[in-house]
């Protein structure tokens, strides 16, 4: 199933929103947008297409009503999201889903793009968990491209999960949380989330952990 999300953000306006397929978004604030899942997404075969646009002077904050589980379909295991973010002049966008849950033997590829200038203010958080109790064998990965006034802010993969590059049977990662915030002015001994936090050529940072387990709460930071 593909799935076909947009979500428009203007100054003094209520969020636009159109969907089709097996994700849905309600408005729950003046600048707040929940996603929800329509029909059980993402199985095998699966492609969620998210493209969110927030306007010149604009706020909006994005979040899920729950976790999302990743499925093998009857014909393939791997599933597929891509997310486009364009963060217009002056405008701010706070992004910090559920986890992504990869569940019995999955895989699941996870593709984010954002389009900022240098007045934007973004958080985007990504969290992924491999697998429910008793479960280590699926896969995830996730990519990032961030521009920043046409010039690249950064470019960044991140892979876990059984078969992957850096897979161990010892004491291989089975959690994952990144996180992008742009402009990032905390000083240079705040980490952020629990793990390590690099800054960027043009300003703001990443920051990544990985672990067995997703940990109950990360610090967050509110744009």
């Amino acid at each position: 199933m593909r799935s076909c999300l947009r979500i428009v953000a203007e100054k003094g306006r209520l969020p636009r929103i159109t969907a089709h397929g097996a994700l849905a978004a309600r408005v729950t604030g003046p600048e707040t947008v929940h996603l929800i899942g329509a029909a059980a997404t993402p199985l095998g075969g699966d492609v969620i297409e998210v493209q969110v646009s927030v306007a010149a002077g604009a706020r909006l904050v994005l979040r899920t009503v729950a976790a999302s589980i990743a499925l093998p379909g009857s014909s393939t295991v791997v599933s597929h999201s891509e997310w486009r973010f364009d963060v217009a002049d002056g405008a701010t966008l706070d992004v910090d889903p559920e986890p992504t849950i990869i569940a019995a033997a999955a895989e699941h590829h996870a593709k984010t793009i954002v389009q900022l200038t240098e007045s934007s203010v973004v958080r985007i958080r990504e969290r992924a968990q491999i697998g429910r109790a008793g479960e280590g064998e699926g896969r995830w990965s996730a990519t990032l491209a961030a521009d920043l006034a046409g010039r690249p802010l950064v470019r960044h993969r991140l892979e876990i999960g059984a078969g992957s590059p850096g897979d161990d049977v010892i004491s291989a990662p089975r959690a994952a949380v990144g996180e992008l915030v742009y402009p990032d002015i905390r000083p240079s001994e705040v980490r952020g989330i629990d793990g390590v936090r690099l800054p960027l050529a043009l300003g703001g940072s990443l920051s990544t952990w990985q672990g067995s387990r997703l940990p109950a709460d990360v610090a967050t930071v509110v744009v």
